[in-house]
């Protein structure tokens, strides 16, 4: 999959800028009324898993220093 350190560091960028847009959409979405429900719950589900990939990325690009 993706070894090379830029194209993580890339990917980890998209990523959080997805994450970031999905915020936005979601607050909007929360504002309006009346709100769709469940497509409020795939966004908040799309945005966890997000936060997931990123988690892993961040500890593949971070080494474990155990001193």
């Amino acid at each position: 999959m993706l070894t090379d350190r830029d194209s993580l560091m890339r990917r980890l960028h998209e990523l959080r800028s997805e994450h970031r847009d999905l915020d936005t959409v979601i607050v909007r979405l929360i504002e309006q009324a009346p709100t769709d429900q469940i497509h409020l719950q795939r966004l908040k589900k799309r945005k966890l898993l997000l936060k997931d990939e990123i988690a892993w990325l961040e500890n593949r690009l971070i080494p474990d220093d155990i001193a």
